[in-house]
């Protein structure tokens, strides 16, 4: 079944493609960090959605919508329009590269990001094991 990238459900198929990556949970054994991720605004999508995820030694701990953005203070925000978002999660701009060229904006320790560019990848590895379908 695909789903709305922006959606819950999409999220919530993302935070179990984590939990079952044998890929991820060695590349992220030693990762401790909580995100936002931010699909901010663009021609397919009005406001922001605000994508809560705690990662922690190669699991996915929790994930979910956040409707208060203030309600939670985490270790990284990474936000860039979902036209963005769509092009990280087909392979075509890794995600390193989005960040070092600022088409991903990240708030938080870059150095510690990277440092784990292989969980960076495996995490998107994730993304590719959820059916999407993205806003028009």
């Amino acid at each position: 079944m695909t789903m709305l990238f922006g959606s819950a459900e999409w999220l919530e198929a993302f935070h179990q493609a984590i939990n079952s990556s044998a890929a991820y949970a060695e590349a992220a054994k030693s990762w401790e960090g909580d995100f936002y991720f931010v699909l901010d605004p663009d021609e397919t999508m009005e406001g922001s959605v605000y994508y809560y995820v705690d990662l922690w030694h190669g699991k996915s701990r929790k994930a979910f919508v956040v409707d208060n953005p203030s309600d939670i203070d985490p270790e990284f925000v990474i936000s860039a329009p979902v036209r963005i978002w769509r092009r990280v999660i087909e392979k075509n701009l890794d995600p390193i590269q989005g960040l070092v060229t600022r088409q991903l904006q990240l708030k938080g320790n870059l150095g510690k990001v990277l440092r784990a560019v292989k969980a960076a990848k495996e995490l998107v590895n994730c993304t590719t094991a959820v059916p999407t379908q993205f806003p028009e």
